[in-house]
């Protein structure tokens, strides 16, 4: 049997490019949730939310074997249209930053049974989104602060 592990995620930034971070919630099948909330310093939207994509995956890689993620489905909801058609293979991509970090995620996503990109409305990830606007909000009360 395949276990399925649910990752929604996101990334943003204030201004393009800005001061950037990602969010993501992680649901394990033993019914365990991880959230991610990381400042990541100046980048674009997209780099964000290929970042964002990123960090989650790669702290699934961390909590399972290779032997076990070749037994587990994830699925990846985002609210990029653009990185999950380039995920999926159907939009090229062009910018050379986004491609290292689609290559590091396809080394990634290699380990697992089967990777499924899909794509929600804004609204359907609101808590990813408050995790990215939460790191954000803690990364420039700091520097407001120094």
């Amino acid at each position: 049997m395949i276990d399925k592990i649910v990752v929604y995620s996101d990334g943003g930034s204030r201004g393009n490019p800005g001061p950037a971070a990602v969010g993501a919630v992680v649901s394990y099948p033993c019914g365990d949730k991880f959230e991610l909330s990381r400042y990541i310093g100046e980048a674009t939207n997209n780099i964000a939310e290929y970042m964002a994509v990123y960090e989650a995956l790669k702290e699934i890689a961390k909590r399972f074997s290779e032997k076990e993620l070749r037994r587990k489905q994830i699925v990846c909801y985002l609210d990029s249209e653009l990185i999950v058609k380039q995920m999926k293979g159907e939009y090229r991509i062009k910018n050379a930053d986004l491609l290292k970090i689609y290559l590091k995620i396809q080394d990634l996503i290699s380990l697992a049974d089967k990777v499924k990109f899909i794509h929600i409305r804004r609204e359907k990830n609101k808590e990813a989104d408050k995790l990215v606007n939460l790191a954000l909000d803690r990364a420039i009360n700091l520097k407001s602060k120094n």
